[in-house]
């Protein structure tokens, strides 16, 4: 049975919802986001094959990631979407760089994100011995850890998600990372991967 319907008549989130249970309702997502990511993606990492392999990694993990979208009250769906397209473009950039690329004139937005990335990076490095320390923690502190620098959850976020406040969840932080801290150096890991705040 064909479907002649474009999409029109629905929200994004409602064609993203529905996408698990009727996929052609995702490939009218990517029609209409698709061109705009493209240009996007490479206006930050220039190559063509970049940029579409950026661009495809985008809507897996929108696909993959339907429901968490549908758990994150008043975000639009291209906000949403959007910050995906900049994770996985910093996720190719950061190989990129790595193999010896370097890149100028970035884009401006991806510019201010790296730099709001670079507080989280560090605690990326070696995810094994990250886990493994969290792992030791009381499950409060794991959690919380887990979500502001894996997860890159706000306070607010957090606090908004737990029902505390913003003071009680960057109180929590600052004593997760001093426990996460002890059980690091405990462990002969090298050197504390969480930045100071």
């Amino acid at each position: 049975m064909g479907h002649t319907d474009n999409g029109e008549n629905f929200r994004d989130e409602e064609m993203l919802r529905r996408s698990r249970y009727e996929p052609w309702m995702f490939a009218l997502l990517l029609d209409k986001y698709q061109a705009a990511f493209l240009r996007k993606a490479r206006n930050i990492i220039i190559s063509p094959e970049d940029a579409e392999e950026i661009v495809q990694d985008t809507f897996t993990k929108i696909y993959l990631n339907a429901d968490k979208f549908s758990a994150q009250a008043g975000a639009s769906f291209s906000s949403w979407a959007y910050k995906i397209l900049m994770n996985t473009a910093f996720t190719l950039y950061q190989k990129r760089l790595k193999e010896g690329k370097r890149f100028i004139n970035l884009d401006p937005d991806f510019e201010q994100f790296i730099g709001e990335k670079h507080n989280h990076t560090a605690f990326e490095e070696d995810r094994d011995a990250i886990d493994r320390i969290l792992a030791k923690l009381p499950g409060h502190f794991a959690s919380v850890l887990r979500l502001h620098y894996l997860e890159r959850w706000s306070h607010k976020d957090i606090a908004d998600e737990s029902g505390e406040t913003v003071s009680a969840v960057k109180a929590r932080i600052h004593r997760a990372k001093t426990a996460f801290k002890n059980e690091w150096e405990q462990s002969g890991e090298g050197d504390n991967p969480l930045p100071s705040e």
